[in-house]
């Protein structure tokens, strides 16, 4: 169950006061806080969803947690999807593979600004659809520039690409020197060893110092409690993927962790008609990637910052 996952004794600090909080409330209808008087009712649930409500309260940190904590954990998710949407859903804990670190790569020349990227990533990552939540972004650009603050996000022409354009896709460039992750003050952000950075949803406070954090405006915030049709959620979801999310936490793109360390592909590169989305193990010296880096002119966006991105532009 548990894989190459990090340590179990890992460092995660987590906000004492908090937990101490949790623990003075107790497990009654109406508990108080110790030392201040101040009582507070348990919430009004029955059954299952009351064991899971306080179960989840004292959850431990991903990293922290024992294989059968971690098994609890999924039980749990896997119920609340039924109460919530009345569909089942499988959830797993997929552990990064040995010997991988993966890469994205994008041919511009091969961008016609579809977007068809974007609807396969919402279909396959169970986004919000009342709050619009997406993980992909496609800018189009006046040809002959690269003024990212000025494109155009929201372009709807009756076709594309228009003339004068081009188009460039965005998203989590999974940098190996993560601003966002050391802006978490709670640690639920974190990089994996295949390079993927991740979010533990249950410890995300929701204050939001990531999203400020990122240059590349690829977290985004729950402000609604997203819903999701039942007849569109994907159920072969993973715990630090595209597992059902609650209102007030961050998420973002996860190279589709349900899928790619199964040895498939991102939603993404598999509904681009066009060819343009190269992903792959950097480790892999045969690899498409690896050819693309090793034969083509790449770049990465905002480079400068020293943020590392895994994700590389290159154009025929």
């Amino acid at each position: 169950m548990t894989g190459n996952r990090e340590p179990r004794d890992a460092p995660c600090p987590r906000d004492g006061s908090r937990r101490e909080f949790l623990k003075n409330l107790g497990v009654g209808g109406v508990a108080t806080i110790a030392g201040t008087g101040v009582a507070l009712a348990a919430p009004n649930l029955g059954g299952d969803a009351l064991a899971d409500a306080w179960s989840d309260f004292f959850q431990d940190h991903y990293q922290r947690m024992t294989p059968e904590e971690l098994a609890n954990a999924l039980a749990r998710i896997e119920r609340r999807a039924r109460r919530r949407f009345g569909v089942d859903i499988r959830c797993e804990d997929t552990p990064p593979l040995d010997g991988v670190v993966f890469g994205y790569a994008l041919n511009i020349s091969k961008c016609r600004g579809y977007r068809e990227c974007v609807e396969g990533c919402v279909r396959e990552n169970n986004p919000g659809r009342d709050s619009q939540v997406q993980y992909i972004r496609v800018l189009e650009i006046d040809r002959g520039t690269m003024n990212l603050e000025g494109s155009d996000h929201y372009y709807d022409p009756e076709t594309v690409p228009r003339p004068g354009k081009f188009y460039l896709p965005v998203q989590c460039m999974q940098c190996d020197d993560p601003p966002c992750v050391k802006s978490c003050p709670v640690e639920a952000t974190w990089k994996e060893p295949d390079g993927i950075v991740v979010i533990d949803y249950d410890w995300c406070i929701g204050c939001r110092y990531c999203m400020a954090a990122c240059p590349y405006w690829a977290r985004h915030f729950n402000w609604t409690d997203p819903w999701i049709p039942p007849a569109e959620i994907n159920p072969v979801t993973n715990y630090l993927g595209n597992r059902p999310r609650a209102k007030g936490v961050t998420e973002k793109c996860h190279f589709c962790t349900q899928r790619t360390r199964k040895g498939r592909q991102p939603a993404c590169q598999e509904a681009c008609p066009t060819g343009a989305r190269i992903f792959g193990n950097l480790l892999d010296p045969t690899s498409e990637i690896r050819y693309v880096l090793e034969n083509k002119t790449v770049f990465r966006l905002k480079e400068e910052l020293g943020t590392d991105p895994k994700f590389w532009y290159f154009t025929d």
